[in-house]
């Protein structure tokens, strides 16, 4: 790879760094779909050891490129997405991607075609940390930034995407009280 297809390649990815998500910090500024993707990758490392049969390198690799496709189309909410949004996304990903470098395209299309079919435990754990990071950062933004469907959706959302694996699928408990002690100790009924 050139010096100036790399660079290219990061002029693109950069656009993530101004892609707003839906979520909000607990200081709540809209968070971007940069930052999301970074600590879904810290995730990834914080968890390496207790996964010891995975290609931790893999899931990583998978948390930094998941949403580059939002480079294109923007960051749409899951519970608004809809199957054309997903099309659009991964048509217009797929075909940047296929004007990589080589080496580049075939690692990066090989990481998209494992995550999309979620057969690996390495797309499984991906899938389920990406999901997670979203819990997380709604636990930690303010409970009036929260969509009237997510006091419901924050309580069911990734059962899931972690049930193949029993500590996940603690974290996701865990969550998921941290999620019913903050509408409880914020006093909002609107969840319960």
């Amino acid at each position: 790879m050139t010096d100036k297809e790399f660079l290219d390649i990061l002029h693109i990815a950069e656009r993530l760094k101004d892609t707003p998500r839906h979520c909000t910090t607990s200081q709540r500024r809209t968070e971007s779909v940069a930052e999301h993707s970074w600590r879904i990758s810290l995730m990834a490392l914080l968890l390496r050891d207790e996964f010891p049969d995975a290609d931790m390198r893999r899931v990583t690799d998978m948390c930094v490129v998941h949403d580059l496709g939002e480079c294109f189309t923007g960051d749409i909410p899951t519970f608004l997405k809809t199957d054309g949004d997903r099309q659009a996304e991964d048509s217009l990903l797929r075909r940047w991607v296929s004007t990589l470098p080589p080496e580049v395209s075939e690692r990066l299309a090989g990481l998209y075609d494992e995550m999309e079919k979620q057969e690996t435990t390495e797309a499984k754990l991906y899938k389920a940390l990406d999901k997670l990071e979203a819990l997380i950062q709604h636990n930690e933004s303010p409970l009036d930034t929260w969509s009237e469907n997510e006091f419901e959706l924050n309580k069911t959302y990734a059962f899931d995407a972690v049930a193949f694996s029993p500590r996940l699928t603690e974290l996701r408990k865990t969550i998921l009280a941290d999620t019913v002690d903050k509408i409880a100790r914020e006093g909002d009924n609107k969840g319960e």
